[in-house]
């Protein structure tokens, strides 16, 4: 993939490292000339030293067709400016944007923006997912010494995999679905099965593996 990294200091320096273990095209625009020397040199990349709301500079970089934007500068407004830029005029395929201000997620991504991390809103996010399964999740032991127990999940519309054939998910090995409850009748489900949103999930599982079963509907929500 060519992949573009405009801006950031910490984050970049990051993020070059690990996309450079999977062989990516990177090209690195920073407009801090000391602080694109040392990318230069750490990373053993080219970088291009220069202000990345600039069209020009943009230009030089090459970023036509690139598969994916990624801006990183401090300043909401600037990251919107060159990812707009991006997208409109270099005909990038996803601009990703980092934005300060959570406030921002909503209105950036309004105004065209693929994808807007906020670190704040991502993490009240993954706490409420986290809330939200543990609410919509309870166990039933199905003997005495706790040898067998039943999760009992309620499918939410925030599931990556609603609409999905049970055949076509990618569940954990420990995962055995032994009844969807969908009004007015439960299903006994094959592979055949679609999963949709208000289904309630009867999960046949171990104590052991009851955690995992939990964190797998975690991950996907």
């Amino acid at each position: 993939m060519k992949i573009i990294l405009a801006g950031g200091r910490l984050e970049a320096d990051f993020i070059i490292n690990e996309f450079k273990k999977s062989n990516h095209q990177l090209i690195i625009i920073n407009p801090d000339k000391e602080f694109a020397k040392y990318l230069s040199a750490h990373h053993d990349l080219p970088v291009f030293a220069g202000d990345p709301t600039k069209i020009y500079v943009l230009e030089d970089a090459q970023i036509k067709d690139a598969d994916v934007f990624i801006a990183l500068s401090e300043n909401d407004t600037d990251n919107y400016i060159m990812s707009m830029s991006a997208k409109n005029l270099f005909d990038v395929k996803k601009v990703v944007c980092i934005v300060r201000n959570p406030n921002n997620v909503k209105v950036f991504k309004s105004l065209g923006i693929d994808r807007v991390i906020n670190a704040t809103n991502y993490l009240v996010q993954n706490i409420h997912n986290d809330a939200v399964i543990q609410q919509l999740s309870r166990t039933i032991s199905l003997d005495d010494e706790d040898k067998i127990v039943v999760v009992e999940i309620q499918v939410q519309p925030t599931f990556s995999f609603i609409n999905q054939y049970i055949k076509d998910i990618h569940f954990p090995t420990n995962i055995n679905i032994s009844c969807v409850f969908r009004d007015p009748l439960p299903i006994i489900p094959k592979g055949d099965t679609m999963i949709k949103e208000g289904d309630k999930l009867l999960i046949v599982t171990t104590p052991i593996e009851k955690d995992k079963v939990v964190k797998f509907f975690e991950k996907n929500s």
